[in-house]
């Protein structure tokens, strides 16, 4: 009798965890606020792939293993759409994660997630805000060195970010992110077409008042010339 070879079933891996987005609308807010200036500020970066909310699987074949960071940066990696992120496949973990936090998650995210991200993911850079600002301190950040994280000094009130080349910082009182090299915070989506909108009413009416300065001007020069 010929003996049946039965292959391995294929391990599946699902896109979703059962688990809401964020906690509250100021903390969904802020993490699609985050998300859309990242990924602007990196759009002509091929190489630097931009996400929040997504399954990442951290051990092949055991779909168990798993974590969804808020807002995540990998370099090294094209930025092609996912429904899970394989670190197996991608050959790369996160180089910067940031957990929007509460009451409820502050403590697992500065201890199961922090000892997931610092000794298996080994993320180089891990920021922990509260938008609420419930908890104390409502915003940290790590940083890997020879392994272990140590915290990281905030400088002028920002914590800065070597991954990123940016400054993580509270302005107008929500975390925002800020760009040392033109000395300018980086706006999301709306407030970059507000900011837009309000340019181009100042171009217009300084082209009127340059316009109506040439019309009186030509209209003295007329004056004289009769």
């Amino acid at each position: 009798m010929q003996q049946k070879i039965i292959s391995a079933p294929t391990p599946f891996y699902p896109s979703s965890d059962g688990k809401p987005m964020a906690e509250t609308d100021w903390h969904r807010k802020l993490l699609m606020e985050l998300l859309q200036i990242i990924e602007h500020h990196f759009r002509e970066h091929d190489d630097v792939y931009v996400s929040g909310d997504l399954l990442i699987y951290y051990k092949m074949g055991d779909n168990t293993k798993s974590v969804a960071p808020d807002v995540f940066v990998v370099r090294g990696v094209s930025k092609k759409q996912r429904g899970t992120y394989l670190t197996w496949e991608e050959s790369h973990t996160p180089d910067f994660v940031l957990e929007l936090a509460s009451p409820s998650t502050f403590r697992y995210d500065l201890t199961g997630k922090k000892d997931l991200y610092e000794s298996v993911l080994k993320v180089k850079e891990y920021y922990i805000y509260d938008p609420l600002h419930q908890i104390q301190p409502h915003f940290i950040g790590f940083r890997l060195i020879d392994g272990v994280y140590q915290e990281i000094a905030f400088v002028n009130e920002r914590l800065p970010s070597s991954v990123l080349n940016l400054e993580l910082g509270e302005h107008d009182g929500t975390l925002r992110i800020y760009d040392p090299k033109i000395e300018q915070w980086l706006s999301p989506p709306e407030e970059r077409a507000e900011q837009a909108e309000e340019r181009a009413e100042q171009a217009e009416a300084e082209l009127a008042k340059a316009l109506a300065t040439l019309e009186r001007l030509q209209t003295e020069k007329d004056n004289e010339m009769k």
